[in-house]
């Protein structure tokens, strides 16, 4: 008996009503794919419904832009097995891409280099949107000033949160205030306001939401801001600006772009693709396969009582968002031109894969793993999934401190062989428990991930790789990190953040970072062996809080620097270990142990088997940190680092 067939076809020239079994229309037009993918998920429900399948059921996805109304959702009846996974895969050689967005044609001369269309659902309150598309290029809204930063002229009062005092002539009580965006920058995120009052006399901006905590809290004297659609500021090509009242978005073109041929596209959706598991009634997601997708066109929304960051942006949500989930992959798929995360395993998901996608051009971050919430029942984690292979870069458009990838209170995953970078805040960000308390972050595996270019000198108190909370069995290993720049303190390496415990920091090659390769903030029992801390500015190693605990144990490592010291933050108390290290000044400076001699550093009980030595890199100026031969760092017992950040180590 020959077996079901187990294909269906989409394409953009493709007919619900048609069977779906063809790649193309027939000639006579009587038969051909589906157009739709919810009509194929329909056709894979019933064939399962009727067929008990030994192999993959594949939905071949052609080529074009497939405008959805709604996000596509899937649910336990879409579900496949070990043997017969459901397969939403690009057709062979074809590019298939789903928009959240909606063209915008019809765009008449505005006076002068201004192009405008009038949006009858903008004016009529049905659609809003924050980020637009030409030609394929985001662009962006108008803002002031059009360089660096405004700073808050006075604070009101030490308990003041939702209003400052400006400096003369930044601001002024333009017309449609309510578009008007201010972002306020704290340590390590930003608030996005509206604006409820604007006093031009006493100079005093009121806003619908209130701070987290005073302005100018966190040591963070002269605060930085800015402010984002205003009509006035629409003075540069590229930028555009969107009417609430009138429905009228107005455009200055780029030299050459011609907006009669130029394709506009603005968000209507936020998300996507939806995998909606019933955790609670444990009816779960298995074995869907995503596929060489491409997913375009979402926005996000500013609520009219503004919006409050969080640490990483944890609770934005992703353009494709999973809740109970089992043996799920979504593979070799481009997210980009999107307004939040990229790919979000919220409640309840477990064995699952992000492998080999291309996540760019985002609103907030990549990947979130987990929830900042702890879940007591087994069937309601999210563990044991795996996030490889990734390229993950430019976040942080909208949501300025998201993450390459965040793990909240979620076990066992294992995060590789991804590249990260070109973000405003933290690439790795693991575990959700601030000090000694109960957390779910344990035994997560990051490893052999390339990180770089982080900071890039907007936010302040981040890291290449940051953990929080006792996480017995976590382990960072073989990553390469470099160019990590805060706008103030911070900016390091490898950052233990409040009552990081039990990890393993091994074979991380890390340079060029403003505050330190390592810093400590406080925790417990954590190895660091085997690391190479290069060249970083204000000071190599750090801790922060003394403790009546053994912080962390140093050995095995090469510290290798010009400026700054080698120790800096407290060290008093002695409740580290240091041995077999290996450091080198550039500069041939008389090495400084935390204020204490080499040899009153040892009568401590540190380092007693370490060296102060040129570790003989080939070309450390070009992050080249081989070893050459004959190295003193040998006979510390040092290893080469092969390897770190997926081959760019030491070979």
């Amino acid at each position: 008996m020959p077996k079901p067939r187990a294909e269906f076809y989409v394409s953009t020239k493709g007919r619900d009503h048609w069977s779906g079994r063809l790649p193309a229309p027939n000639k006579q037009l009587t038969d051909g794919p589906f157009g739709s993918v919810s009509k194929a998920q329909q056709a894979v429900r019933a064939l399962r419904a009727t067929k008990r399948l030994s192999r993959p059921v594949t939905v071949h996805i052609r080529g074009g832009t497939y405008w959805l109304p709604q996000p596509l959702v899937f649910g336990p009846e879409d579900s496949g097995t070990k043997k017969s996974p459901s397969v939403y895969a690009a057709y062979p050689g074809e590019r298939p891409v789903f928009s959240g967005g909606r063209k915008i044609p019809g765009f008449r001369r505005a006076g002068g280099n201004l192009w405008s269309v009038t949006l009858p659902d903008v004016r009529a309150g049905r659609w809003y949107f924050s980020d637009l598309y030409v030609n394929g290029i985001r662009r962006p809204r108008t803002r002031l000033p059009k360089e660096g930063f405004f700073h808050i002229a006075e604070v009101i009062s030490p308990d003041e949160r939702k209003a400052f005092r400006y400096a003369e002539g930044d601001l002024k009580a333009w017309a449609n205030l309510d578009d008007v965006e201010v972002i306020v920058f704290n340590a390590w995120d930003e608030l996005r306001f509206r604006i409820a009052t604007l006093d031009e006399v006493t100079r005093t901006i009121t806003f619908t939401g209130a701070n987290n905590w005073p302005f100018g809290a966190w040591g963070q004297t002269n605060t930085r801001y800015y402010v984002e659609n205003v009509r006035q500021a629409l003075d540069e090509p590229g930028e555009w600006y969107l009417d609430r009242k009138t429905g009228v978005l107005t455009y200055w073109p780029l030299h050459g772009e011609d907006m009669t041929k130029a394709e506009v596209v603005a968000p209507v959706l936020e998300e996507l693709i939806r995998l909606d598991g019933d955790v609670d009634k444990q009816r779960f997601i298995e074995y869907i396969h995503l596929k060489g997708l491409t997913l375009n066109h979402t926005g996000w929304t500013l609520p009219r009582e503004s919006y409050i960051s969080m640490q990483a942006e944890y609770g934005v949500g992703g353009v494709i968002t999973a809740n109970g989930i089992r043996s799920c992959v979504i593979e070799g798929c481009e997210l980009s031109r999107i307004g939040r995360y990229g790919i979000e395993f919220a409640r309840g998901c477990q064995d699952n894969r992000i492998i080999g996608n291309y996540i760019h051009d985002m609103g907030a971050g990549g990947v979130k793993i987990g929830e900042p919430r702890i879940r007591e029942k087994g069937y309601e984690l999210t563990c044991r999934n795996e996030v490889s292979g990734n390229h993950i870069h430019d976040g942080g458009k909208n949501y300025l401190c998201a993450v390459g990838v965040w793990i909240g209170h979620s076990a066992t995953n294992l995060i590789t062989r991804n590249h990260i970078h070109d973000l405003n805040y933290t690439g790795i960000s693991v575990g959700w428990s601030w000090g000694y308390g109960p957390s779910l972050a344990t035994g997560n595996k990051i490893v052999h991930n390339h990180i770089h270019d982080i900071g890039r000198g907007l936010l302040s108190d981040m890291g290449g790789i940051y953990t929080l909370g006792v996480s017995p069995g976590t382990v960072l290993a073989y990553n390469l990190i470099h160019d990590v720049e805060s706008y103030s303190y911070g900016g390091w390496g490898i950052y233990l953040d409040e009552g990081s415990t039990n990890i393993l920091v091994e074979n991380n090659i890390c340079y060029r970072t403003k505050t330190g390769g390592f810093h400590q903030h406080y925790g417990k029992d954590n190895l660091i062996r085997n690391n190479i801390f290069a060249l970083a500015k204000d000071g190599q190693i750090q801790r922060s809080r003394p403790e009546e605990h053994v912080s962390f144990t140093f050995e095995r490592n090469i510290v290798y620097w010009t400026e700054g010291p080698l120790l800096h933050g407290k060290w008093s108390d002695d409740h580290y270990r240091f041995d077999h290290n290996l450091y080198w000044n550039t500069a041939r400076k008389r090495i400084n142990f935390a204020g204490a001699s080499l040899q009153q550093w040892q009568q401590r009980g540190m380092d007693q088997h370490s060296l102060i030595a040129d570790p003989l890199f080939v070309d450390p100026i070009h992050a080249n940190f081989v070893l050459k031969p004959g190295s003193p760092a040998s006979k510390l017992g040092f290893k080469p680092i092969k390897g770190a950040g997926d081959g760019k180590g030491q070979g």
